[in-house]
This record gives C-alpha cells, structure tokens and sequence, in this order.
C-alpha cells in the first residue's frame, strides 16, 4: 500500500473527490473508490466523496498495490491481414483492448497474439510484447506487429519521424462546410479528468487532416490521416472542432441512433516500409460491418467505397 498526505490550500470549499482528482494523476471514479472503500482520510476521519474540503484540511489516501498481470495465451479468433517472418498485421474488432491493463487482463489482442504466433519482440514491455503502435479499444482497424527485436525497433522509428502512415474513416457530427481541412492543434492531458485528453497549449503537436467523403442532414462521412500519432488524437481533434466522432463515449456525448457500440472510426489503410526487406507496403482492410449498417441506416445504398485520393496538406 503506497499512503500519501496532501494539505489543501485552496480557499475555496470543493467536493472531496473533485480536490483530490485534481491535485493528483488519480482519475475521478478512482478517488471515489478509494473513498468508499475507506482508504481516504480528511484530518484523520473516515469521509464521503460529495464531502467539502477547504483550506488546511489534511487529506491521507492510500492507493492499493496493483497485482501483477499474468499474460496468458487465448485462442481468439484473429483477422491477419498479412504474416510473415518478422511482422503481422492485423484487422482489430470494434471493443477489443490491443494490451492487457488493469480491469483488462484477458480477452486482448496481445493475448490472441500469444497463442497464435507464441514469442514476439520484447522491446514493448512484458504486456505489450510485439506491440509496436495502439489502437483505441472501441475503434476499428489495422495495426502491425512485430515478431522480433529487430522488426520492431525498424517500425519503431518509421512511427517516430511519421514515414508510416494511417488512414481513417469517420462518421462525424454535424455537416463540415469544407471539403478538405487540416487541424493543427496541440493535444495533452486534461486539465482536470486525468482518463481524458484535449487540446491544451502546452500540448504536443498534433495534426490530422481531413477530407469530405460523404454528407448526410446531420452526419458527415470523413476520410482522415494521422501527421502525428498523439493519443485520441482524431477523437480530440474532431470533438475541438465541433464534430465529435459519432458513438464516442468520452468526447461526445455518446449518443446516436446508428446502432453501433463505441465510436465510428476505423483505421483503413496501413503504409510502411518491411524493416527487414525495405519495400513499401501498403495494407487495407474494408469497412466493418456496424459502419456499414450505420451508413445504410443513414440511406446510403450499396457498398461505400474506400478513398481512391490522397488527402492533400
């Protein structure tokens, strides 16, 4: 157990559980469960977490040591988009969590990984063995894997000066006037919700371009590419522009009549360079079928079709 005091400071009256979110890198509904679980003490008494603090309250809260996560082999279906000696790349599901993270310790993709390929480079940790870049759990799409120390620091670096490239399509709020965009905007923590990310000044450089596929009355379909790699980086950037991805549950509100889970966002198309051979490569994987179904609910008829252009920068 890892206890830890802070004096309050601040003038002003504020809820337990909002004081101690910020002044922390603990999420909201985390101090609250160490509140109801009596692990946070207010000037050495039990408390709620709607209680107010004020100046000179101690706060003690103790933070429980995580267990540590076993890695085990599941045999879980895979979509390989293409194999060989040093890589795979793989077609994500819609819900699937890439690695294995406290209240996720099974069912991901690095499980699946495991039992299908066994050893796979370790230079991305012990629960991120082969994972060389993510994907968000409740987004779609393509990512590459390494097999091997070698393969990974070569794609490693391809991620780094942006020479790999990600395509996307998006079901997007509202209706983007322009047909082409770029947003070019700085992407950090929250400066309150630790679980979120925004746009801040102090952020890193992130930018995403865009270009109009599709209109409907109150949905635009968005093809996107990623100049940077931030976390959330299209979901922030989306939402700073005021078109959220349609579905996303952190940067919208969530709703939508589409019936799909999560939010409408699917990496299509993968380029890099093998890093044992060094020839181009260029991988594609089709809409899944809730975008789909979201598309025809919209009144498109037959199959969309992926992007034949570039999006120009």
């Amino acid at each position: 157990m890892n206890s830890q005091e802070l004096l309050i400071a601040d003038k002003e009256y504020r809820r337990l559980d909002v004081c101690l979110s910020e002044l922390t890198d603990l999420s909201r509904s985390r101090v609250q469960t160490l509140i109801e679980d009596g692990l946070v003490l207010v000037n050495g008494h039990p408390c709620k977490r709607s209680d107010e603090v004020r100046m000179g309250d101690n706060v003690r809260y103790t933070v429980p040591e995580a267990k540590p996560i076993e890695l085990v082999p599941e045999d879980i279906p895979l979509d390989i988009v293409y194999e060989d000696g040093d890589i795979c790349v793989v077609n994500k599901p819609r819900g699937m969590v890439v690695h294995p993270a406290v209240g996720n310790e099974t069912g991901t993709l690095v499980n699946a990984l495991l039992y299908h390929f066994g050893d796979l480079s370790s230079i991305g940790g012990e629960i991120r063995p082969g994972i060389v870049h993510r994907i968000d759990k409740m987004t779609s799409g393509l990512l590459v894997v390494a097999k091997n120390d070698r393969a990974h620091e070569g794609l490693a670096r391809q991620f780094a000066d942006h020479s790999a490239h990600r395509s996307y399509i998006a079901l997007v709020a509202g209706n983007i006037k322009e047909e082409t965009g770029t947003v070019d905007a700085p992407i950090g923590r929250h400066p309150t919700d630790r679980k979120r990310m925004a746009v801040v000044e102090n952020g890193r450089r992130a930018v995403t371009h865009y270009r109009v596929l599709h209109r409907f009355s109150a949905v635009t379909v968005l093809a996107l590419e990623l100049e940077t790699g931030r976390t959330h980086q299209i979901r922030v950037h989306m939402a700073h522009i005021h078109h959220p991805v349609v579905g996303d549950q952190v940067y919208s509100n969530g709703k939508n009549a589409l019936g799909m889970e999560g939010q409408a966002l699917h990496g299509w198309r993968l380029q890099l360079t093998h890093p044992s051979t060094g020839e181009h490569m260029s991988f594609i994987a089709q809409l899944p079928e809730d975008m789909k179904l979201a598309l025809k609910r919209l009144g498109y008829q037959g199959d969309f079709p992926l992007p034949t252009e570039e999006i120009e920068s």
